[in-house]
């Protein structure tokens, strides 16, 4: 008889899947949020980089199938971008951080995504692309701190674009989703070329089982149709709850 054995943590599996659903529907990977629950969980420091980068390959990879088929894709935006931030994400991937660093790092960049999450999606009625200095330090600056930290840089990267008029909502998914791959790749390189092989979760196959389904589903549903606010707002609690823990303790 086939015997399948649960995961030892549930808690942490259905937190990943909320933050798939929600992150994919944004084009973005997760790796922000599944950091943020492993930190509220308290899983060991080591295992958090490799173990948001791998997962982020996976749901980032159904995220730019889904926006790339809706059309909403710019290369001249994303190249540049992507092409700068691949070198400088393996080398802050190579990087090996001081825990307490890693933490207080770690929270400052949660602190910016739930900050993001809980402020209003801004409308852009005509978009702009930038000349070909500005598109490559921005890629560079958030290609390093991505690898640094663990995380694929659409955290940076979608409400940079947005803010700053170079894409409407959909088109700053569309490119975020790829860049996230690309750097989330270039991160695990640099985290298995920086000496001992990377270390992820024990529950990582049902983790990533289970972020790929809410993944593709939220990757459809953001891609095709409106998001909630409200879904937007409570992921946004848990970032912050897990920024406070990361700084304060």
């Amino acid at each position: 008889m086939l015997f399948i054995q649960m995961p030892e943590s549930l808690p942490l599996v259905f937190l990943c899947i909320a933050v798939a659903l929600l992150y994919a529907g944004v084009g973005h990977g997760g790796a922000s949020g599944y950091l943020a629950a492993m930190s509220l969980l308290s899983v060991a420091p080591e295992v958090l980089r490799p173990t948001a980068l791998a997962l982020n390959v996976g749901v980032s990879a159904l995220g730019t199938i889904a926006f790339v088929r809706a059309g909403c894709f710019r290369g001249r935006l994303f190249w540049p971008l992507a092409l700068c931030a691949l070198p400088l994400a393996y080398l802050g991937g190579c990087m090996d951080l001081d825990e307490v660093l890693f933490r207080r790092l770690l929270g400052l960049v949660l602190c910016f995504g739930f900050t993001r999450l809980l402020l209003p999606e801004r409308t852009v009625v005509r978009s702009s692309v930038p000349g070909l200095l500005i598109l490559g330090l921005a890629g560079a600056g958030m290609g390093f701190v991505s690898g640094l930290i663990g995380v694929g840089g659409g955290v940076f990267l979608t409400p940079l674009a947005i803010l700053l008029g170079w894409a409407k909502p959909r088109e700053a998914a569309a490119i975020s989703a790829p860049f996230i791959l690309l750097n989330s790749l270039a991160g695990l390189a640099g985290l298995a070329g920086a000496g001992s092989p990377p270390v992820v979760h024990p529950d990582f196959p049902w983790l990533l089982a289970v972020v790929l389904a809410a993944g593709w589903i939220g990757a459809r549903w953001g891609s095709r149709i409106a998001r909630t606010r409200q879904l937007r707002v409570a992921l946004g609690f848990v970032l912050a709850l897990a920024s406070v823990k990361l700084l304060l303790f």
